[in-house]
């Protein structure tokens, strides 16, 4: 039987009971069950599955006390319906506690309502509404006459009954503004006749979807409705017995809303709100296969700012990233309209430069790129200096790939660090060689360790009145079978950046303490020789440096005042955070800290004052042209002044004449080493050098 009138006599309605079940099937959100009138469940929805744990197999055939009424309440629950069904007294909707079924309460709004088959059977349908996700329903609501009109009030989703072309038959909305044109205008007419084309054509599709596979469907959709751009999603079933069709269709905008902000941070940086690397180098990929399609170049550049980790440390972060912000827009500001400028971190940039004809498009962007940086950022007031350093790599004669050609950009752009920064360099393939020479260096020095490849030469300390050997400075030589003899400018940094230092740092200051155990042993003038090692930032941040070199001493039976850390100011950078702590502690345990490599950095007077420095060693570069230069003389001269007023021993490093050696010496300079005295030197030649020099 087909329904006239959905609100009319109830118990007309439950002959055709199979078009509700059909209705609250679709319903999941709500609790439908059904009950003869012995209380045994005749029916029971999703939604009763989701709330109250049982399945529909479960369920049937089971009384509704040995399932979800708590035991206090299974007799007023057995009384109620006895005398619903035979008083004719009905159960009032209320807001009460039942229970799932591993005994958990459930609190909901229940609303029941009575019908009386052609059997003349009467049979009870309990609607419950969780009230922890759907609105509590209306208290005073009345479920026997207005059931349809209850249930639909209490979900927000629009719902139409369809015939299979489509034509809409009837229609709920709680909230008339989601509607696209009034009840008057589509009740009788098909979807495709009152909805926007292109929305109309999804519905037309999904509709014969249904209708073939008999499963239901969704699909979303957005309309222009008065109050602005809303977003849908409609869910389409068939009601089989009736060849009819059920769509209900819920209002996603906010959900659109939060999805897209998701999406935008999952693809751009919140601070700049530039491309973040993710979505930047996807758009590299994308770029090479349109270059590689249409034949063209492309360009990649990777862009650093200069020194920017200084500012951040000193002015705050709040400064930084409000330059990051600006730096941000100026790139923005010298690219054509279809480039791409990305931020990959911290403060590291990419731009994508397509459709270039040669290299010399490419370098007049570069260009711009670099001067748009040398105006000063103001920012509150202040304004700062901050330049860039920028790497370019072109395809394809730097790569194909996105991963060749970022590194080849990356290694671009410290070619043009080393240049003295504020400037660009393009990939080069002498570049590429010092690349391979690298992991080579890098292939190699792993197992070095193992394979005895590392030896310790000791370059001797002066002092400069008497000429006397004071201590050494143990350096770092390594020979290599495939490479052969590796300077320590070239794999000192390559270990510092692999980590490796760390375990090569440990085998340097235990050599070199044994060394100084055997070299204070056999000198026949029993001095107390001090033995200078060098500390590297990766080092320094070890967590186990101190108790290391604690261990290290007692068993080269060595005193710490006999041990000397140089530090440069690449540790005091690398961690900023400790480094007092450690310094302090270092110096605790009775090791003098020297200053190394003075004069060469950004900030060393102020580390002087802040740090707990016994020695200071100045730079050779300054040493080099003290006879020649009086600028350098002078500077020399005002450092030493200024060391011995903070209580600090001198030291000049790379020492190579006569002249320079006696100018130090009326500079008042304390010690000093370099190849006038002698060069490096392996153990037993150096012990050799010691005993023969303490006879003179």
């Amino acid at each position: 039987m087909k329904l006239d009138n959905p609100t009319s006599n109830l118990t007309h309605q439950f002959v055709i009971n199979d078009y509700l079940h059909q209705l609250f099937d679709a319903v999941s959100v709500i609790s439908v069950q059904g009950y003869d009138n012995e209380r045994r469940v005749i029916y029971w929805n999703e939604g009763s599955e989701r709330l109250y744990g049982y399945t529909k197999e479960e369920a049937i055939g089971q009384k509704i006390e040995d399932l979800i009424i708590p035991e206090p309440m299974c007799e007023l629950v057995i009384n109620a319906h006895s005398d619903w069904v035979k008083k004719d007294i009905e159960i009032p909707a209320s807001e009460i506690i039942l229970q799932d079924k591993d005994g958990n309460n459930v609190s909901v709004f229940s609303s029941h309502v009575m019908f009386t088959n052609q059997y003349n059977t009467k049979q009870m349908y309990c609607i419950d509404i969780d009230l922890s996700e759907v609105k509590k329903a209306q208290a005073d609501a009345s479920f026997n006459e207005h059931m349809l009109k209850t249930i639909f009030g209490a979900i927000p989703d629009l719902f139409f009954l369809m015939e299979n072309d489509g034509t809409i038959i009837e229609y709920h909305a709680s909230n008339e503004t989601d509607l696209y044109t009034k009840p008057k205008q589509f009740i009788g007419k098909k979807m495709g006749d009152v909805l926007p084309q292109d929305v109309a054509k999804k519905f037309e599709t999904y509709i014969s979807l249904v209708l073939e596979k008999e499963q239901m469907m969704s699909f979303k959709y957005e309309l222009a409705l008065p109050h602005g751009l809303v977003f849908f999603e409609a869910r389409i079933n068939k009601i089989t017995e009736h060849n009819q069709l059920m769509v209900i269709i819920r209002d996603i905008t906010e959900q659109h809303k939060s999805d897209e902000i998701i999406r935008h941070q999952a693809y751009y940086d919140s601070l700049t709100l530039l491309p973040n690397r993710f979505l930047a180098l996807d758009r590299l990929s994308q770029l090479l296969i349109e270059a590689q399609r249409n034949n063209e170049k492309a360009a990649v550049l990777f862009l650093d700012l200069d020194d920017f980790k200084k500012i951040n440390d000193s002015l705050g972060h709040e400064t930084g990233d409000k330059l990051l912000i600006e730096s941000a827009q100026r790139l923005q500001e010298a690219l054509r309209k279809d480039d791409t400028v990305g931020r990959l971190g911290g403060d590291e940039f990419i731009v994508l430069l397509r459709g270039i004809t040669d290299h010399h498009a490419a370098l007049k962007i570069t260009e711009k790129l670099v001067n748009n940086f040398r105006a000063p950022f103001k920012i509150e007031g202040r304004e700062h200096i901050l330049t860039a350093s920028i790497g370019v790599a072109i395809y394809p004669e730097n790569g194909t790939t996105v991963a060749d050609l970022l590194r080849n950009a990356d290694t671009a752009m410290y070619q043009a660090k080393s240049y003295g920064r504020n400037t660009y360099s393009f990939f080069t393939k002498k570049m590429n060689v010092i690349i391979q020479r690298r992991l080579v260096i890098e292939e190699q020095m792993r197992g070095a360790l193992e394979r005895n490849e590392f030896e310790l030469f000791y370059q001797p300390q002066f002092d400069a009145k008497n000429k006397h050997i004071i201590g050494a400075e143990a350096l770092l030589r390594w020979h290599n079978p495939v490479l052969g003899n590796v300077t320590p400018d070239e794999f000192i940094p390559i270990a510092e950046n692999t980590g490796l230092i760390v375990p090569i740092g440990k085998f340097v200051i235990s050599q070199a303490l044994h060394f100084l155990n055997t070299w204070q042993s056999t000198c026949k003038r029993q001095q107390k020789y001090t033995m200078a090692v060098n500390l590297s930032p990766r080092q320094f941040r070890d967590v186990g440096l101190l108790s290391f070199i604690q261990n290290s001493l007692s068993e080269a039976n060595v005193n710490p005042e006999s041990l000397e850390l140089e530090i440069t100011e690449g540790v005091l950078m690398s961690c900023h955070t400790n480094v007092v702590d450690i310094l302090t502690e270092i110096t605790a345990l009775g090791i003098n800290l020297s200053m190394d490599d003075f004069g060469t950095g950004y900030s060393s007077l102020s580390y002087l004052r802040e740090y707990p420095f016994n020695v200071l060693k100045i730079d050779r570069s300054f040493i080099d042209g003290i006879v020649l230069n009086n600028e350098d003389c002078n500077l020399v001269k005002a450092i030493i002044a200024m060391s011995h007023s903070l209580g600090l021993t001198v030291v000049a490093e790379g020492v190579e004449t006569k002249e320079q050696h006696t100018l130090l010496n009326e500079l008042g300079c304390d010690f000093m080493q370099g190849f006038y005295f002698s060069k490096p030197i392996p153990a037993k030649q150096f012990l050799d050098f010691s005993m023969n020099f303490d006879k003179k």
